[in-house]
């Protein structure tokens, strides 16, 4: 981090734009990634290892004699500002656990010493002149332990970094509460990392060079190495120190080079080659590490000349077998028809989960020479799998999955065939924490009997679950599944709601709080099926008895057993009582799938509870909170003057016009994206967040009142 060494001062210029980055995108792989570089040096004491973070452009900026050197941040910005926040916040970590001397290594890189500054100046080595610098100054300039919620600028992004940040350092120097000497040991690794491990290239300009051309010339279009291609130099530089054939080599060794490994992948938001990510889940199957993206070439670089203990036509030659295999479970899972094996079918079930996090395991259990046998395999992957399906059912955290795959193989790779399994459940069960513990059945119960799963899962993932609920009915869960039938063919069979989204104009009820109670099953799990071919709109919408009904449409054109007993036991109508039902016996269906070991429950330390985020108005009227004729107010600020009515059938009345939710009428307000829980207020100052955070911890005393 030499930019940051000297004293000096790095302006970002009004015309920037204002601090975007958040955690989702930006703040939490950036941890990750400083976290592994950390835990690594941890691991190999000595060891070197970088993380490149880009290229910034500064530009000297004409200052009096005498004054420290000023530059103008003409591109990177946002990751200097980053940058300066973690240093700021591991540091203010650092201080409240005293340790002073690596709080000032920290220190020196974002505040300049009080020697050359002048009366008046801000110690900061970073400076805004846009609207972010009063938020930036004071969580800067603020005395650790920092009171986040009661900064003036508490709402901003850079204060929330901030506050992520320090979480992150504080939560991971003190998380082995059993060895107290691991917090002052990670915070010097870490020290190291950010003052020597970060690396940017940074283009520094005279003040009278065209900062615009070089702005424009570094974010031109064009197409980045990806890992495979820095990979694949190194390999044959090395082929060719060991005298190797390379030419015969890159015939018969690389198998990268085909129309399958040079597509490109979604792996979060981030579109990668699939070779590229096959090489980084190759590695962390052999060094059980988490490895991110961009670090996979320096990861494969190190592993192959400090750790591999193997020459490189021999290690390429794994690589290839490893990658034959993989393409092979790839290509079978894409197989419709195919009765797949419980590799091959967990290949299928993560890439219609959205996810590669488990492709690390399948590649250490199965890799040439691998001691484990077939039964071995099969059970230690069908434990990664419930213990990631479940926490998917919950829509629980996941990013720390992937530490997790990484820590489990380290602690497992000389396990020996007869100890493998149950030493991996051992470890699954040890889970505790939010972000990585394994769910048990009654929370799955709990958890599923009123979610809108419709509208909670990607279609992908629903229907990869509706299988597993048919493939139940057939035989396929449980330790021993049936193999005289076939599972239901993966072909994309559509989804099908059995009340239908639209069910008002066939399917009407008495009152409000029916409507409520209707509303609330359409998208449960019970309410969804799969049909082999799509019902047109007028029978998806329609009655469910007569001729003509989506009944008779179902029993005359489906075969799938989970319909069958739908027609069996559904000939008075279909209601809500059915639906609870058939989603209880689907439930179990998806536990008997992905079982857990007897006894095993999934506790949780340190679990928050929710706040009603599926809640309607309609359910705060039923249930008395939302009193109709309620008069709600936009909140303090230019919409001030906006009042709309509660209405006695929970939608509500603004200039005439009806909503049905709070956030479609304070879009009328506000001509844009409104979160309307936040947007209305109550007379008597509540907002309506604060009545379904009531309902949804049956806290609620009494209704609103009308005004």
């Amino acid at each position: 981090m030499a930019i940051f060494t000297q004293p000096q001062q790095l302006v970002v210029p009004l015309f920037q734009r204002p601090y975007v980055w958040d955690e989702e995108n930006q703040w939490a792989p950036l941890w990750q990634d400083i976290r592994r570089l950390a835990e690594f040096q941890l691991a190999h004491p000595g060891t070197p290892a970088t993380h490149f973070l880009g290229a910034v452009v500064i530009q000297a900026s004409e200052i009096p004699y005498g004054a420290m050197q000023a530059w103008s941040i003409i591109d990177g910005q946002q990751r200097l500002t980053t940058l300066q926040v973690v240093f700021d916040a591991a540091a203010a970590a650092f201080d409240v656990l005293g340790f002073d001397q690596l709080t000032g290594q920290l220190e020196a890189l974002t505040h300049n010493p009080g020697v050359f500054l002048a009366d008046g100046d801000v110690a900061l080595k970073l400076r805004h002149t846009n609207r972010d610098r009063a938020a930036f100054d004071e969580v800067m300039l603020a005395d650790p332990p920092i009171t986040y919620d009661g900064l003036q600028h508490h709402a901003s992004l850079l204060v929330k970094g901030h506050r992520f940040f320090a979480d992150q350092v504080r939560t991971w120097l003190t998380e082995d509460e059993d060895s107290p000497q691991v917090p002052e040991l990670r915070a010097r690794a870490l020290t190291n990392v950010l003052t020597q491990s970060l690396q940017v290239v940074v283009i520094d300009l005279r003040a009278d060079e065209n900062s615009q051309e070089i702005f424009e010339t570094l974010n031109a279009r064009g197409t980045p190495l990806t890992a495979a291609d820095l990979i694949k130099n190194f390999v044959f530089q090395r082929l060719a120190a060991e005298k190797v054939d390379t030419h015969q080599a890159y015939r018969e060794l690389w198998p990268f080079e085909t129309k399958f490994w040079e597509k490109e992948l979604s792996v979060g938001r981030t579109l990668v080659s699939r070779s590229s990510l096959f090489l980084n889940q190759w590695l962390i199957s052999r060094v059980g590490e988490e490895i991110g993206p961009k670090s996979t070439f320096a990861r494969f670089k190190h592993h192959v000349e400090h750790e591999a203990g193997r020459t490189m036509r021999d290690l390429l030659g794994e690589i290839k077998a490893q990658a034959d295999t993989y393409e092979g479970w790839t290509t079978a899972s894409e197989e419709p028809q195919r009765d797949l094996n419980v590799v091959e079918m967990n290949v299928y079930r993560s890439r219609a989960a959205d996810t590669e996090v488990l492709k690390p395991i399948l590649l250490w259990l199965t890799g040439p020479g691998s001691p484990y046998s077939a039964d071995t395999v099969d059970r230690v992957v069908g434990m990664v799998e419930s213990w990631l399906v479940r926490r998917l059912l919950l829509r629980l955290p996941s990013g720390d999955h992937g530490r997790v795959v990484a820590d489990l193989i380290r602690a497992h790779l000389n396990v020996p065939d007869t100890d493998l399994a149950l030493r991996v459940e051992e470890y699954l069960r040890r889970q505790h924490a939010e972000s990585t513990y394994w769910p048990g059945d009654e929370e799955i119960r709990a958890g599923l009997a009123g979610e809108s799963v419709y509208r909670r899962f990607k279609r992908g993932r629903l229907r990869m679950l509706l299988e597993a609920v048919e493939d139940a009915l057939r035989g396929y869960a449980g330790p021993t599944p049936s193999r005289t039938g076939m599972r239901v063919p993966r072909l994309g069979f559509p989804i099908e709601h059995l009340l239908p989204q639209k069910w008002q104009s066939h399917w009407p009820v008495p009152d409000l709080a029916g409507e409520v109670d209707r509303d609330a099953h359409v998208h449960r799990l019970g309410n969804l099926t799969l049909i082999t071919s799509s019902l047109n709109s007028t029978v998806s919408n329609g009655p469910w008895d007569g001729e003509k009904g989506k009944r008779a449409q179902l029993e005359k054109h489906d075969v799938l057993l989970m319909n069958r007993r739908i027609r069996d036991v559904s000939a008075d109508g279909w209601t809500e009582k059915l639906i609870d039902d058939r989603t209880a016996t689907m439930v179990e269906a998806l536990l008997a799938t992905w079982p857990v070991p007897e006894g095993h429950v999934g506790a949780v330390t340190g679990r928050v509870a929710g706040e009603g985020g599926d809640t309607t108005l309609k359910d705060l009227v039923v249930a008395g909170i939302l009193i109709p004729g309620t008069l709600l107010r936009a909140r303090a600020g230019a919409w001030g003057h906006a009042e709309c009515t509660v209405m006695a059938n929970g939608d509500l009345q603004l200039d005439g016009k009806t909503y049905s939710s709070p956030s479609g009428a304070g879009r009328q307000i506000r001509k844009g994206a409104t979160n309307g829980w936040v947007f209305w207020e109550l007379p008597d100052g509540r907002r309506l967040k604060d009545l379904r955070a009531e309902l949804a911890s049956g806290t609620a005393g009494g209704g609103s009142t009308p005004v």
